[in-house]
């Protein structure tokens, strides 16, 4: 989902492709009770190139300023016009490939990506670098609506929940090592150097899953997603609302998290901060994926109350550094297994609509990504930064009482079928 997210989310992030439901001769058998790893790990590769390709100009701002001729603010619209491209294209898209292959789509959508960043790697022209951005969002779009859903016709029901989980988990590391490590080969190499590691790590990818990846048919009649019936099934439009405002709240905080942490004297610290944040969120995948299919529920309450008691920690007690590496923690335990309770979430009540709640869920994921990452720009000079805590604080509010409130549809009290 990208950033985060989408989704992942970048992201964030799917809960199931386009795809008339599987049959028997397409799905794993019941009796199999095994996660088919190989194919997953390939997905949450994938996933973690889709997050990084987002996010990788952030810690490359300077250097590809420098080297494009043009201003920071300028550069940093390399990020925005991927947001764009995913948000305008991933709809239409997935109407227009909903009966392509799954095998067929995602190595294209890779391929997108492989061709998008080595363009970016060699220009050195503005207008043909947002180009190439804009199709590495229309890759993503591509890629977000088909990963989730793919890691879960891979295995029995009662083990959906673990392999998205699986899928998923390229997000958290995207952002706690892969941002770091592509700053690093930034600044012992150069910045193009970084965007053609991205290239050889998709072209290896594509070997990976043209070899274990599954292929399922897409959709064989009728590929029309119909948006607005969708968003009236019940339960679909709490779980939009809740991860619209969520990832919102997320993003706010997390693409200042620098500038935050250099507020309150810790900027020489934000590696450390951020691998301890990506830690737990790894931990918070495999708890998440341990029991998401008999306690969806009561994770996503958690998750609530944990990123809502981090920020309200690194609002009232920033100033005493131990504190701030608590609080990374309880945030990385709350937001880690967010995409996959909110994908699963969607997919469960989008029920025979739910190719398109998945599609809605990718576009509105980028759409709140994008809106934190502005809301945060705007708000950075007459609020302050120190404030950050408390807005995304107070944004949780209504996401908990959406979730308690949904107790029939959306998030559920009864259990999710085994």
């Amino acid at each position: 989902m990208s950033r985060t997210q989408p989704p992942a989310g970048t992201a964030t992030a799917p809960p199931t492709d386009p795809a008339t439901p599987p049959t028997d001769s397409d799905t794993p058998s019941a009796a199999n009770q095994k996660l088919p790893m190989a194919a997953l790990l390939a997905l949450a590769v994938a996933v973690f190139i889709t997050s990084l390709t987002e996010t990788l100009p952030a810690g490359l701002l300077p250097a590809m300023s420098s080297g494009l001729h043009v201003s920071q603010s300028a550069t940093g619209q390399t990020v925005t016009i991927y947001a764009l491209g995913t948000v305008l294209t991933t709809i239409p898209l997935a109407t227009a490939t909903a009966g392509w292959r799954r095998k067929r789509l995602l190595l294209t959508a890779m391929a997108g990506f492989a061709v998008a960043n080595t363009v970016t790697a060699l220009s050195s022209d503005y207008a043909l670098t947002l180009v190439a951005r804009f199709v590495a969002g229309v890759a993503a779009g591509l890629a977000w609506a088909l990963l989730a859903g793919y890691a879960r016709r891979m295995v029995a029901p009662a083990l959906e929940g673990r392999a998205i989980a699986v899928a998923m988990a390229g997000i958290p590391v995207a952002l706690s090592v892969g941002v770091p490590a592509g700053t690093f080969i930034g600044q012992v190499a150069s910045w193009r150097t970084a965007f053609y590691t991205m290239t050889g790590l998709t072209v290896l990818l594509l070997v990976w899953i043209a070899t274990v990846v599954p292929d399922y048919p897409g959709q064989t009649a009728g590929g029309k997603i119909p948006v607005r019936s969708t968003l009236k099934v019940p339960g679909v439009t709490p779980v939009l609302f809740v991860m619209l405002v969520f990832v919102l709240a997320h993003t706010l905080l997390y693409a200042y998290v620098a500038t935050f942490l250099d507020h309150v004297g810790m900027g020489d610290r934000t590696d450390a901060v951020l691998l301890v944040f990506g830690v737990a969120c790894l931990i918070s995948i495999w708890l998440v994926g341990a029991y998401i299919s008999r306690h969806l529920r009561t994770l996503t309450v958690a998750s609530t109350l944990l990123v809502g008691a981090s920020v309200a920690v690194l609002g009232a007690f920033s100033h005493t550094h131990l504190l701030v590496y608590v609080a990374a923690a309880l945030w990385g335990l709350g937001w880690g297994g967010v995409p996959t309770l909110l994908q699963t979430a969607a997919g469960q009540a989008g029920g025979e609509a739910a190719d398109a709640a998945q599609a809605i869920l990718v576009v509105l994921w980028n759409v709140a990504m994008a809106a934190g990452g502005i809301a945060g720009g705007l708000l950075l000079g007459p609020a302050g930064v120190g404030s950050f805590p408390w807005i995304v604080l107070a944004l949780l509010v209504p996401v908990l009482a959406v979730v308690v409130v949904s107790r029939a549809h959306g998030f559920p009290v009864r259990r999710a079928a085994d």
